[in-house]
């Protein structure tokens, strides 16, 4: 079953993902600094759902880094991406049983369309 292979590496490869500290830092910095941005617009409650699915690509675009070679993996990861911000923009993320069950149900099918992408000669 070549699909279950697939995911096996990308298991694989996902447990080998390590973040040195410094990378880390300025994840934090730039985390801090986009709360204060979406605070000075007035959507401070917009902070967590942009930050969690830019770490969610991030993510899957490391994962599948052995594609990055590929143009229609970037397109791939641009639809994605194009796909997340009219969810942003429209869920009222005031609620936190909306930001659990949205964030957890798009973040899901973002890897789970990731993963489905294999590496062809």
């Amino acid at each position: 079953m070549p699909l279950a292979h697939d995911i096996k590496r990308d298991i694989k490869a996902a447990r080998k993902i390590r973040l040195p500290w410094s990378l880390l830092l300025c994840g934090i910095v730039a985390a801090c600094l986009s709360a204060w941005l979406f605070d000075q617009f007035g959507h401070l409650n917009l902070t967590l759902p942009t930050l969690n699915c830019i770490g969610v690509l991030g993510f899957a675009i490391a994962v599948k880094w052995k594609l990055r070679q590929r143009a229609w993996f970037w397109g791939t990861m641009t639809i994605l991406a194009a796909l997340h911000v009219p969810l942003i923009l429209i869920v009222p993320w005031l609620l936190a049983a909306a930001i659990n069950s949205t964030l957890v149900a798009v973040e899901n099918l973002t890897v789970g369309s990731t993963v489905r992408c294999r590496l062809r000669a």
